[in-house]
C-alpha cells in the first residue's frame, strides 16, 4: 500500500455522501484509461446526451487541470474545472470537478478507477466524494446519476466506434 493509499479520504469517507457509477466496457483497461487522459479523446465523449464540451485549458496530468464549458443545445453553458489530483496509470485517476471558480461549495473529488477483466473488458467506477449529505443530494436532484450514465454510454460508444 502507498502512502497516499494510507491516507486517502476514500477509506473512511460517509457512504451518505458519496454516488457510485459502474459500466463494465467492451475494451481493454489501457484504451479506456487512455479516453480519460488523451485530451483529443476525452472531447468527444465526456458529458451527457446533448451537450458540447467547449474546452478554455487541458492538461491531463497530476497536477494538470481541465477547465471546460459543457454546452447545451440552447446555448446554455454550464462551466467546470478538474483538477488533476492523483493519476496512477491504468489504475486511477482521482480529480477534484466543480464550477471554474475559485472555492466552488459545489465542488467535489471523483475517483475514477479501471479494473482489467480476464475477457479483455473493463470494469470502470466512478465515485463521486461530495463535501456534504446535503450536496450529494443537490447533485442527485439535478441529475447527476442519469447525466453520470449518459456519460458513461458515450464513453462506452467512443471505445466501440474507435476500435
Amino acid at each position: 500500500m502507498t502512502d497516499g493509499a494510507r491516507h486517502s479520504p476514500w477509506a473512511a469517507w460517509p457512504l451518505d455522501r458519496e454516488i457510485v457509477l459502474t459500466r463494465l466496457l467492451d475494451a481493454p483497461r489501457e484504451r479506456v484509461f487512455d479516453a480519460w487522459t488523451d485530451p483529443e479523446q476525452i472531447v468527444l465523449w465526456f458529458g451527457p446526451e446533448g451537450m458540447a464540451i467547449r474546452t478554455h485549458e487541458i492538461a491531463l496530468h497530476e497536477g494538470g487541470r481541465w477547465r471546460f464549458d459543457m454546452v447545451a443545445a440552447d446555448g446554455t453553458r454550464y462551466d467546470n474545472r478538474m483538477s488533476f489530483l492523483r493519476i496512477e496509470r491504468p489504475r486511477l485517476i482521482e480529480v477534484e470537478h466543480g464550477a471554474d471558480v475559485e472555492d466552488d461549495p459545489g465542488r467535489f473529488r471523483m475517483l475514477v478507477t479501471f479494473d482489467a477483466q480476464a475477457d479483455g473488458r473493463t470494469v470502470l467506477t466512478l465515485r463521486q466524494m461530495h463535501p456534504t449529505r446535503a450536496r450529494r443530494e443537490a447533485a442527485i436532484g439535478f441529475g447527476a446519476v442519469a447525466y453520470g450514465g449518459q456519460t458513461l454510454d458515450k464513453l462506452a460508444a467512443h471505445l466501440a466506434a474507435s476500435r
